[in-house]
């Protein structure tokens, strides 16, 4: 074949394939392809962040519980003896898959939550238990949503940090600590047959809690998990790809690959300027994205209730830097209020520690207005465990020199070798 003639036929393919393209892009837009594109995971979930938010659909293709799992768990059998997990996430992820249904049924079946004291609350935790803590405090909607499950007569607005099951032989308790009063509840549940002689399945590891050491400090957070272990992997660090590859991401994920929009180069920065928004990268890794039209006053927007609104962000972090972080998890940290507008804030989290970024910035936050993403800030990094490790204190004596709440730490300055650290707990 001539060259003239591949040049023409390259010409035709390349035709073919562009509209096609188009031709399918319009199908999703339409919904003619609905059905096709939620069988398709990583599709399907940037196909719904692209919808019209001025239809009252429902985000029925979300599993709102993909954002649940706790930081650490701690199973507590009849002799008092604990099995914690809090670094590892493929054993804490298997563990949260095998209890979670316990807890949503513990929690569905609750009666009116009462005050209870601290000792009532630390005997329970001391016999036959089921234990989660999260990172930061949650609304007990979006953990009833996370869960399965109803609320019954509990505070819709309370807000919970740590939770437990205790097991007894006729029946169930549910205890929680609300976060804004520091006061303790307890309520029966139903009774969950054959959890607790699970529970023993589980081998004892050394996990205590801070108020079982009496140590120094304890006081301050009684509800420390302390591990043992004196040895923590160094970690290396790295931007997760070039500008180019950041700024395609950035556009696949808030919905505006196919739109006509003009980058060009401001200092060191890639700006990237369309009819609805506007995309500034940064060489570090840091993407500022700004949606610059609003929808017409008056026109109705979808609402998303809390749990909604962390899983549609957090399907934006795991099709983006998720997908770059290497071997380090992006989790949920927290949602917060101002103004009409809600934030959506993740961090990176490598070996049971927290990775702290450069002035200190999240490794996202997502903003919802008006049912819609407006604003949002990615932090593209990416970290793998190294063969080399630090040693440090012991947690008991962490405890003590932190006087209070502490969490293993890695900071993101820069170097290429970030070393393990104990700090003080920003919660």
């Amino acid at each position: 074949m001539s060259k003239s003639k591949k040049t023409i036929e390259l010409a035709k393919t390349i035709l073919i394939v562009l509209l096609t393209i188009n031709g399918l892009f319009l199908a999703w837009r339409t919904g003619l392809f609905s059905d096709v594109i939620a069988a398709f995971p990583l599709i399907g979930d940037v196909a719904l962040l692209m919808r019209t938010t001025t239809s009252h659909e429902e985000p029925g293709a979300m599993t709102i519980k993909e954002a649940a799992r706790p930081i650490s768990i701690v199973i507590t059998n009849e002799a008092g003896e604990r099995f914690g997990v809090r670094g590892d996430s493929t054993r804490r992820n298997l563990l949260y898959d095998s209890v979670v249904s316990t807890m949503g049924e513990a929690m569905g079946s609750a009666s009116r939550p009462v005050e209870v004291s601290s000792d009532e609350w630390r005997i329970a935790l001391s016999g036959s238990s089921v234990f989660f803590e999260y990172i930061t405090p949650i609304n007990i909607s979006v953990l009833a949503d996370w869960f399965g499950s109803g609320i019954s007569e509990m505070d819709e607005d309370a807000y919970i940090r740590r939770i437990f099951i205790s097991f007894g032989e006729d029946i169930s308790r549910l205890y929680f600590q609300e976060y804004t009063s520091g006061l303790y509840f307890g309520t029966d549940t139903a009774a969950i047959a054959g959890k607790a002689q699970e529970l023993e399945n589980y081998q004892p590891n050394g996990a205590l809690f801070a108020f079982e050491t009496m140590l120094r400090g304890y006081e301050n957070a009684p509800y420390q998990l302390i591990m043992e272990g004196r040895y923590h992997p160094n970690v290396r660090s790295d931007v997760s790809g070039n500008q180019q590859e950041m700024l395609d991401i950035a556009l696949f994920v808030f919905g505006h690959y196919t739109e006509m929009a003009q980058t060009y180069l401001s200092g060191d920065v890639l700006v990237c300027v369309g009819t609805q928004f506007n995309i500034g990268v940064h060489p570090d890794g840091r993407i500022i994205y700004r949606r610059t039209d609003m929808p017409e006053a008056g026109v109705q927007q979808t609402e998303y209730s809390l749990s909604e609104m962390i899983e549609h962000a957090r399907m934006v972090i795991e099709n983006s830097i998720g997908a770059k972080s290497g071997e380090a998890e992006v989790k949920f940290e927290a949602i917060r209020y101002s103004e009409g507008v809600y934030g959506v804030y993740f961090g990176y989290y490598i070996a049971g520690g927290r990775i702290y970024l450069y002035e200190d910035r999240h490794a996202a936050i997502i903003s919802f207005s008006s049912g819609i993403i407006t604003d949002a800030e990615l932090n593209f990094r990416s970290f793998f465990v190294t063969d080399e490790y630090t040693r440090l204190l012991p947690e008991k004596q962490a405890l003590a020199a932190a006087n209070g709440e502490f969490i293993l730490s890695y900071s993101d300055t820069g170097q290429e070798i970030m070393l393990p650290a104990w700090v003080r707990a920003w919660f």
